[in-house]
């Protein structure tokens, strides 16, 4: 048989719409190639088997993640500018992928029989947060962070935000995400929630500061 990158793709797009809506259990190979089309030994033919097939999708779904924040990263000079373009990378592609976005989560928090031993995404996930603890401890180097946390704290704590938001959308999907929002997540993040701790706004200057007194006086 002639390998056709179309003909895969179009699988693991009806298997993901089957895998989002019912689980792994849920979604019969035979579902799936009724919604894809295709025969069983097309399918076999291309992922062996349904756990081959779903773990195709999940290391899809981190290694589209990766490849994300690796572009994102180079957008940005300070590791707030990268932050930011990392998170509001992320969030585009979840808008645009919120049934991958759902699956993903949904099998890092499964119980241990609810999805085959051979499906993993343990190791996907552990390089994706070593890539944003990377960025923290060189911030951490350059002074940028409070070095009365370990970077893997600080790492954790941007790693944790995004991650609630994303799943904030995949469970309301009016949730605002966006570069908006990404800029407020990473401003959060970096100047923390006191207000003994607030630092000025980027782009906020020392003229705008002088014209709003200005007013006022007037």
């Amino acid at each position: 048989m002639q390998n056709n990158g179309h003909t895969r793709s179009h699988i693991l797009d009806a298997a993901l719409d089957r895998f989002a809506a019912c689980g792994y259990a849920g979604a019969s190979v035979s579902d799936i190639v009724g919604a894809a089309r295709v025969t069983k030994p097309t399918l076999y033919y291309y992922f062996r088997s349904k756990a081959r097939l779903y773990q195709a999708l999940v290391d899809s779904a981190h290694d589209g993640r990766f490849c994300l924040m690796q572009e994102a990263v180079k957008r940005g000079t300070t590791l707030e500018e990268q932050l930011v373009e990392i998170l509001a990378a992320i969030f585009d592609h979840a808008r645009g992928h919120r049934a991958l976005t759902r699956m993903t989560f949904a099998t890092a928090f499964a119980a241990p029989d609810e999805v085959p031993k051979e499906v993993d995404c343990g190791g996907a996930c552990e390089r994706n947060f070593e890539f944003i603890h990377t960025l923290i401890k060189r911030g951490l180097k350059q002074g940028a962070l409070d070095r009365r946390f370990a970077s893997k704290e600080l790492a954790f704590g941007i790693h944790g935000l995004m991650n609630i938001y994303l799943m904030a959308y995949v469970l309301m999907p009016e949730c605002r995400l966006d570069r908006a929002t990404a800029v407020r997540i990473v401003d959060l993040f970096l100047a923390g929630a006191s207000g003994k701790n607030s630092r000025p706004r980027a782009g906020k200057t020392q003229s705008n500061k002088s014209s709003r007194k200005t007013k006022i006086v007037k």
